[in-house]
């Protein structure tokens, strides 16, 4: 791809080969090594600048310390998200692999052992009871 940096005065333009790669970035493209090859390039990561020489001056690339927060932040964020989506689409597919067949009818709940009905509120009048097992422990 060609690739150009500077000003329609002082620029320079050489033709990259990427990579592509098979994860989901926040970066549209990394320049490597090679990039700074062929432009001549030095990149200077205490200044955020990247500078190279241009038919007309030296050509300096720059950004700002919060526009590089705020990148960080960004893909910390995004990295977070694909993350819980993964995490997301594992447990969907195991609670789908769980799931019961809608083909089976549903019937109504019978107990498996004898209950007793034990009254809510013991001083009132009411028919209100919990059903509980028979063979539950007094404690």
């Amino acid at each position: 791809m060609p690739v150009c940096f500077g000003t329609p005065s002082n620029y320079c333009n050489e033709v990259l080969t990427f990579k592509v790669v098979g994860f989901k970035g926040t970066y549209h493209a990394i320049l490597g090594w090679p990039c700074y090859a062929k432009f001549m390039a030095v990149p200077n990561y205490t200044y955020l600048k990247l500078k190279m020489p241009g038919p007309n001056g030296v050509i300096t690339v720059e950004s700002t310390y919060e526009h590089a927060y705020d990148c960080n932040v960004e893909c910390n964020e995004y990295a977070k998200a694909l993350m819980e989506a993964e995490t997301l689409i594992v447990n969907l597919d195991r609670l789908g692999s769980e799931a019961p067949d809608s083909k089976r009818r549903v019937r109504t709940f019978e107990p498996t052992e004898a209950i007793k009905l034990v009254p809510i509120d013991p001083t009132c009048s009411n028919d209100r009871a919990l059903r509980i097992s028979a063979t539950l422990d007094s404690k």
